[in-house]
This record gives structure tokens, C-alpha cells and sequence, in this order.
């Protein structure tokens, strides 16, 4: 997060309601180098809650950056990512983690993403938004319907393996597909933003996201998988004894 003093205790709040029936957790913020009260407003929050860890940026990195840190520092096999503007709502964190519990499933998810089907943005960003999910999908055929929702479930060991740069979080399920992973799509709620004020733009995107793009498709052809089959060691070979003659 970055610049989101204002909502900073109400999410918080609603994080740990969301996360109440859960016997052991803990809430990361990486404060991405703020220039408001983020800094001071997290220090008071940490000192009433004993789950909350804070890790500052002294100067802005961007979301990838962010994310990059939190998981590194992360504690726990198994990561749920949020915006801190909130607009995503933390009360769809069960429905994540219900799925990646289903003992219906033959394989379990690796990568289980929030789907916004009702989004509360301006027309604009929701066109440009609509477009990029419709060229990435053309291009990578992840199957993916709504990369850029910031509610995400993984693991940890998965994330870790990935090939990391900037704007990576755009490109998650591809990536997590590429290295064999399993990637799942959960309808999710969206709220519109009540404080604060969006750091993204429409067109200074634009070009960048084309760029990145280009990277990840060269990345899905440069990445293999092999079969890997670990040999066991042969059984122990016995001799059998040999017959006693009556000459010995």
C-alpha cells in the first residue's frame, strides 16, 4: 500500500473479521514508501494487534515490488493478497480459501483468483481494464478471466519459484500455469473507493503493460518442464547358498 492512511484501520478491521474462525494467521502491510500518515497510522495499529507485521519501502517500488517483499517475509506456506484501498472486500477470503479445500478436486490449486464480475469503477478504467484482460488472455491463453484483482490466494513455494520482475502480479496465472501449477477463478465482490485517492492511470499503463507482455510470451517459450522421475535404489541382491558336496 502506498498513501492509504484513511484506510488502513477500517481494512484491518475487516481482515480480522473475515479471519476470526482461523486458529493461527498473520496480516503483513508492506507500505510501499508513503508520503502521508501510512507510516504513523500502521506503527498504532501495530501496537493493538499483536498479528500485525509492518515492512516499509523507503522509496516507492510499484505493487510488484510490494508483493515481492510481503512474500518473502511471509511466515505462512499459504498467502492471501488484498489492495489496501479497499476495494476488495476481505470477507471473500473464505470462499478462496473453501476452494482450495475442496476434497472434490483430483489436484489442488496453486494459484485461486478473485473474478470482480460487477466493477465499481469509473467507465473508463472498466473499458481499459476489459481490453487488457482480453488481449493477455488471446496472447497467453491462461483462461483467466480477471488478472488484475489484488484478492489472490497461492502458496508461498510456488510464488517463490517464479521468475520475479516488475509488474509481474499482472501476469500470475500465466506464470503459475507455465511452471505447472493449477490456477482457479472465484467470482468475487468490488467496491468503489470511499477514501483515498487511485495511484493508476489509464495510458501511462498502456505501454508498459504491451512491453511486459512481450517479456512473459518470450518467458512461456524459454521456460521447460521436464518429466522427472526419481529412481529407487535396487533390491539387495542375495546368493543363494551353495549345495554341500560329500567330498568337502
Amino acid at each position: 500500500m502506498r498513501d492509504e492512511a484513511e484506510n488502513i484501520e477500517p481494512l484491518l478491521m475487516e481482515i480480522q473479521a473475515a479471519l476470526e474462525n482461523l486458529e493461527t494467521y498473520e496480516i503483513l502491510c508492506v507500505d510501499d514508501g508513503s508520503r502521508d500518515a501510512t507510516p504513523h497510522t500502521l506503527a498504532a495499529a501495530m501496537s493493538a494487534r499483536t498479528a500485525l507485521r509492518v515492512i516499509r519501502h523507503a522509496e516507492p517500488g510499484g505493487q510488484s515490488a510490494a508483493l515481492i517483499t510481503g512474500i518473502r517475509s511471509a511466515r505462512a506456506p499459504w498467502i492471501v493478497t488484498l489492495d489496501g484501498d479497499g476495494q476488495n472486500d476481505p470477507a471473500d477470503i473464505p470462499a478462496l480459501l473453501k476452494v482450495l479445500h475442496d476434497p472434490r478436486q483430483a489436484e489442488a490449486p496453486q494459484l485461486i483468483c478473485g473474478n470482480r464480475r460487477r466493477r465499481r469503477d469509473t467507465w473508463v478504467k472498466r473499458a481499459s481494464s476489459r481490453i487488457a484482460n482480453t488481449v493477455r488472455r488471446m496472447a497467453l491463453r491462461d483462461g483467466t478471466p480477471d488478472t488484475g484483482c489484488g484478492l489472490k490466494l497461492f502458496s508461498r513455494e510456488t510464488f517463490l519459484s517464479l521468475p520475479q520482475f516488475d509488474h509481474m502480479h499482472r501476469f500470475l496465472p500465466s506464470l503459475v500455469q507455465t511452471a505447472g501449477g493449477r490456477v482457479v477463478s472465484v467470482e468475487v465482490s468490488h467496491r468503489p473507493r470511499r477514501r483515498g485517492k487511485t495511484h493508476y492511470g489509464v495510458f501511462d499503463r498502456l505501454w508498459v503493460s504491451i512491453v511486459d507482455l512481450a517479456g512473459v510470451m518470450w518467458l512461456e517459450r524459454r521456460m521447460k518442464r521436464p518429466q522427472a522421475v526419481e529412481l529407487s535404489a535396487p533390491a539387495e541382491r542375495t546368493v543363494p547358498p551353495r549345495p554341500m558336496r560329500l567330498d568337502d
